[in-house]
């Protein structure tokens, strides 16, 4: 039996042999809660501090500027909803069409139950937000700017410093942006912004683990009422076994961020060498998209029948964002970026890892050829 392959690196990737080990040997000893005042929850507490602090060091911050949290997703409803809970009496916020669920759905419910007026920034044909319409979307009353790094179905990079910088001269607002799919991958430069997401699952790290960095002059209310944990911003007993690794991934991550970055580009290139061979296939990523991410569609078979096709064939790919996989609707990103609702209806999003190799490209190519000759 031939060898699965997995290209679905943006959905989550395998947890690190250190990370694990690591994590195993922490849930063995430091099981007390990190609040009590006996010294064995003391030692928890310390240890948790200690990997506040190089988190913080890797990002380039204060440790009190770091927050532990259950991933992005809890993490971008933090900032979105913690910041506007924060001042109500500015109820504008700015994001773009392109966003992650937990962001979207998170400026939707702010218009839906506090009614918040939110401007959705369209992108172009790449994926990117126009600087000009960022400009012209900013008023007095806006409270927030959310703008994700890279585009978690296409990988399209935002000019995140620059979009910063704007915010930060040009208005009140604050800025807040996704790192989900950047942490780890591509530098980033955090002095402008205000609030930052990263996710664990996404580093080879644990699920249900995460941070956001949140300046120390960013006004916040707690999503999560309870005890004095991360500051009185949000409580509930500290997964703290969880919160030590993740300094360990996020390091890991930083320090494999040159290899990774060479491997998935020479991979990126030879996959994409060989769609161009192919009739029928339109690349949907941008050229100059995170290399990891190639989102392509084949029109003459929806995504689902694809899928299904390849995962037979060994191979564990995906179509849009992991958190939307079980919608029958075109991909949100694909129609924002002006394709046909077909075209949107059969992406294909590859995503690859340091695991991944050229003879699995190849075999890759291989297999969609003959799905094609066989469904197209």
């Amino acid at each position: 039996m031939k060898r699965r392959v997995y290209f679905d690196s943006a959905g989550t990737t395998d947890v690190s042999p250190d990370v694990l080990k690591t994590y195993e040997s922490l849930l063995e000893t430091y099981f007390a809660n990190s609040e009590s005042l006996y010294e064995e929850g003391s030692e928890v507490h310390r240890m948790m501090e200690k990997a506040r602090a190089a988190t913080a060091g890797l990002l380039g911050v204060s440790p009190h500027e770091i927050l532990f949290t259950s991933g992005s997703s809890e993490s971008n409803s933090m900032a979105i909803k913690g910041v506007c809970f924060a001042d109500m009496s500015r109820k504008h916020l700015i994001t773009s069409c392109i966003e992650h669920s937990s962001v979207l759905n998170a400026c939707r419910q702010m218009e839906r139950v506090f009614g918040y007026d939110v401007t959705y920034l369209p992108v172009d044909q790449n994926g990117r937000v126009r600087i000009s319409d960022l400009r012209n979307a900013i008023r007095k009353d806006t409270v927030l700017v959310s703008i994700m790094h890279v585009n978690n179905e296409v990988g399209s990079i935002q000019p995140i410093e620059e979009i910063a910088r704007i915010v930060k001269t040009e208005s009140d607002a604050l800025f807040h942006t996704d790192l989900t799919q950047s942490a780890g991958k591509i530098p980033f430069d955090l002095r402008n912004i205000d609030l930052a997401s990263v996710s664990a699952h996404k580093l080879h790290g644990l699920k249900g683990s995460g941070i956001l960095m949140k300046k120390g002059y960013v006004p916040m209310e707690p999503l999560i009422s309870g005890g004095e944990q991360e500051f009185g911003l949000r409580g509930g007993t500290a997964n703290a076994c969880a919160d030590m690794v993740f300094a360990k991934t996020l390091r890991l991550a930083m320090e494999q961020q040159p290899a990774f970055a060479t491997h998935t580009g020479r991979l990126n290139q030879r996959l994409r060498s060989g769609l161009r061979a192919m009739e029928g296939i339109e690349f949907n990523s941008p050229e100059d998209a995170l290399p990891c991410i190639v989102n392509f569609s084949c029109e003459a078979i929806p995504s689902e029948v694809m899928q299904n096709a390849l995962n037979a064939q060994g191979f564990m790919v995906s179509a849009r964002s992991t958190c939307e996989s079980n919608s029958s609707n075109p991909s949100h990103v694909l129609s924002a970026m002006g394709f046909s609702d077909r075209r949107a209806s059969t992406c294909i999003r590859i995503s690859l890892g340091m695991e991944n190799t050229e003879s699995d490209i190849d075999r890759f190519l291989e297999v969609l050829k003959e799905i094609i000759r066989q469904y197209g």
